[in-house]
């Protein structure tokens, strides 16, 4: 038992250092100089069945400060309102245009082939990839911008406040900040600027310059691919170039995903490209099971059977290891705004989170299609 106490504790101890280290580096992006001008900027959306989310999202882009921009929706082969929409909102703004997607080539994942397509239709050199369902304050962008020259990286994505109202949203998707910084040091990161080991990113939010992208060949690279958030950024790196991430909790919200259905099969589809990987999902499940899901029923079970004493070491140890387990979604509640329930039933969500990475991996493995925007790809 001592072993076990013991365990658990060294796996919830260094997520939880590393997770209180990153708050130093994870920081909003800076206000831009005065001497920074207007920089031109073509915000490029990718929108397919987004009726209900793309309204909004145009308003917000829209609404920008300090930014010359151009907009440009992409509509993917919609099956709803999503065109009539953005044409609604393009007569009132002539910033706002409406492109229409050709046909999904064999072999290209719907957004990567988007992406890609909106690319070459921007106007300016600044291309800011943004998800249909993110809501801008004003001066987002234009930190940003700031926020990419004075990194000195060619690609930066930002992580936005989850908006969550079901259950499985509030279980889940805050883990989003957990794992990020619970798992990746950020100062490797930027001190290894160029490695993919260390690459991150956030696909509702990526902005970089037209010659990376192309230097890198963009999402080209990663056609067949779901999860650009991560392997964008290692294919910059692999060429050369530096990424960067930023916090983007004041400056916009997501809504990513609608019900339960939507959160599983969203967060599952690309799963295999993540935490799911063959290579990782063993390693991740130990430190996640023994340091985050363990702890706390392994302190109850000592207390309910009297082995939990004061003066007993494997209980202190698995009460340290719940005290570490515990205080980085502490932290993260209060300073990213999640909901308390989530940190509340935080070990169910890791226990969670862990079956659906199985769950993705043995779909995969047993060659089974996951669907997405009406869309069938390889499971993963």
């Amino acid at each position: 038992m001592m072993w076990i106490a013991l365990a658990a504790l060294v796996c919830a101890l260094l997520p939880c250092l590393l997770f209180l280290c990153n708050l130093l580096y994870f920081a909003e992006p800076p206000q831009p100089d005065a001497d920074d001008g207007r920089p031109k900027i073509s915000v490029l959306i990718p929108a397919r069945n987004e009726e209900l989310s793309i309204g909004a999202a145009v308003e917000s882009v829209l609404r920008s400060t300090g930014v010359d921009l151009e907009l440009i929706v992409l509509d993917d082969a919609s099956t709803d309102g999503t065109a009539d929409v953005v044409r609604a909102h393009a007569r009132k703004d002539a910033r706002l245009r409406l492109a229409t997607a050709p046909p999904l080539p064999e072999g290209w994942n719907g957004k990567q082939h988007a992406c890609y397509v909106l690319g070459g239709l921007a106007r300016y050199e600044l291309l800011c990839f943004l998800d249909a369902d993110v809501r801008l304050a004003p001066r987002a962008l234009a930190r940003m911008v700031a926020f990419q020259r004075k990194s000195g990286a060619a690609l930066v994505s930002g992580f936005p406040r989850q908006e969550t109202k079901t259950l499985l949203e509030w279980l889940l998707l805050p883990l989003i900040h957990f794992v990020l910084l619970g798992f990746l040091p950020l100062a490797m990161m930027r001190r290894y600027a160029t490695s993919p080991g260390f690459a991150a990113g956030c696909g509702q939010f990526m902005l970089t310059d037209r010659h990376a992208y192309l230097r890198s060949c963009g999402h080209s690279a990663i056609r067949t691919t779901m999860h650009d958030g991560l392997l964008l950024p290692q294919r910059y790196r692999s060429v050369g170039l530096r990424t960067d991430l930023a916090d983007l909790t004041h400056l916009a919200t997501c809504r990513m995903y609608r019900s339960a259905p939507e959160v599983w099969r969203g967060l599952g589809k690309n799963a295999t490209e993540g935490l799911a990987a063959p290579a990782r999902i063993g390693p991740f499940t130990l430190l996640l099971g023994l340091g985050q899901v363990l702890p706390l029923p392994l302190l109850v079970w000592m207390l309910w059977n009297g082995a939990g004493a004061m003066h007993s070491l494997p209980a202190a140890c698995a009460a340290a290891a719940v005290a570490a387990g515990y205080l980085p979604r502490v932290v993260a509640s209060w300073r990213y705004q999640q909901s308390w329930r989530s940190v509340l039933l935080h070990p169910l969500g890791i226990a969670v989170l862990l079956v659906l990475q199985w769950v993705s991996l043995m779909r995969k493995l047993l060659g089974v299609q996951a669907t997405w925007k009406e869309r069938a790809y390889s499971a993963g």
